[in-house]
Parts: C-alpha cells; sequence; structure tokens
C-alpha cells in the first residue's frame, strides 16, 4: 500500500447484489492503475427504530463478507492491490485478507495487531481529529484516515454531527509532522480531489464517484489518476 504518487483506495458499495459481475467490474477498474487498496464495506439496512440514532449502518451477515472476500480477493492480488476487510479482525482473518480498517468503536489496534500479524494492513478511521490520528499512529496503525471533506452518504449525519468534519489543513499538517500515511474520504471526485493531493492526502478513498460513474468504474479511476497527476 505504499506509493510516491497519491493513490486511491476503492471502498464497495454498500451492497453487491451480482458477485460475478461485481468481480468483473472490479477487475477492470483495476486494470485502470493507480489503486493501492480495495476495501470491503457491506452494509445492511438499520431497523426503522434505530435509523436515526445509530453513527453506521449495520455490518452485512458474516456469510455474505466472506464469500465477497473469497470472490474478490484473487481479483485484488491478480492486481497486486491490497483488499481491506472493514471493521471486524475476526472477519479479516477467516477470510485470509490483507488487513481491516477499525473505526472508532470497533476495537484497538494491538489486538487487531495480534490476531492478523505483523504484515496486516491495519487503518483507522480518525474523522476530523488529530489527537485520534495521533494516538491511532502511536499504536501501530499503518495508515490513518480522515473525513469526510465533501458532502457524503458514506457516513450518517449522526457521524458527522459527532465527529465533525476536516479541512485542508489537517492534511497539511499530518503529512508535515509524521510518516504514517493518511486516507482521504468523503465526496472525493475527480473534480474535487486536487486540493486533497497537493495538501499530502497519500490515498484518496472513493465509492460513488467510481461505482457510479457515468462511464463506468475504469473511466473513472482513469479520471482519477489524470486529476492526481495534474495535481
Amino acid at each position: 500500500m505504499s506509493d510516491d504518487m497519491c493513490q486511491l483506495y476503492l471502498i464497495s458499495p454498500p451492497v453487491i447484489d451480482d458477485l460475478s459481475r461485481f468481480s468483473e467490474t472490479l477487475d477492470a477498474a483495476l486494470s485502470a492503475g493507480g489503486v493501492g487498496a480495495f476495501q470491503l464495506r457491506l452494509k445492511q439496512a438499520a431497523p426503522a427504530k434505530e435509523a436515526k440514532t445509530r453513527l453506521t449502518l449495520p455490518a452485512a451477515p458474516d456469510e455474505v463478507i466472506l464469500k465477497s472476500a473469497e470472490t474478490l480477493i484473487p481479483v485484488c492480488r491478480a492486481h497486486d492491490v491490497a483488499l481491506i476487510v472493514n471493521d471486524s479482525p475476526m472477519l479479516a482473518k477467516a477470510a485470509g485478507a490483507d488487513g481491516v480498517h477499525l473505526g472508532q468503536e470497533d476495537g484497538d489496534i494491538a489486538a487487531a495487531r495480534a490476531l492478523l500479524g505483523e504484515d496486516a494492513a491495519i487503518g483507522v478511521t480518525c474523522h476530523a481529529s488529530r489527537h485520534l490520528a495521533m494516538e491511532a499512529g502511536e499504536q501501530g496503525a499503518d495508515y490513518v484516515a480522515f473525513g469526510a471533506f465533501f458532502p457524503t452518504t458514506s457516513k450518517t449525519p449522526q457521524a458527522l454531527e459527532r465527529w465533525g468534519t476536516p479541512d485542508i489543513s489537517l492534511l497539511e499538517w499530518w503529512s508535515a509532522w509524521t510518516t504514517v500515511p493518511c486516507v482521504a474520504i468523503g465526496g472525493i471526485t475527480p473534480d474535487n480531489c486536487a486540493p486533497l493531493v497537493r495538501a499530502g492526502a497519500d490515498f484518496l478513498a472513493v465509492i460513488t464517484a467510481v461505482w457510479e460513474h457515468p462511464q463506468g468504474p475504469q473511466a473513472a479511476v482513469q479520471a482519477f489518476r489524470k486529476a492526481i497527476t495534474s495535481a
């Protein structure tokens, strides 16, 4: 997951209806190059009585995540791209994934490291917090994630209200004072990503801008690569 130039960090759609077709779509997207990691982040709708209070949507059933990982890991490895499982070190271990991404409610880095080993990539969501990011770095995170930088549907309004939204100065500060890679996330598109790249983001995490691109995911990745190079 390292490269001198900013790379893309693709995150799966929250629901994959046709795993075989998505496998082909992912292969096409990765073939465009410039992708450092792919995060498997599958969700399901929250119960109506919880929808207005949850900070995150509940994860998809374990068997769905494991089946998806089994299908998609070979695709990622064919392109030398790390597959990261969202939220659960146990599922990352069971799937044979390359690492795990932890939210602030998903357990600690030390336990994940003990389970997954020294070679696993462990990332942590740090929202808009310098303090959380410094703690994650000190505890051995391989990368930290900041966001949402732009309006997004991937984070609930409750989460945005609780954790806040960062500005470009956070990326500038982090890249100036640490060597731990950082991921920018939240509403990022080829048209708005340049300031994030110039501020020092090592990865741009993207969902909608790739999977819902009018010309398809491969064209989206190519557009991002062009924008990153121009920045």
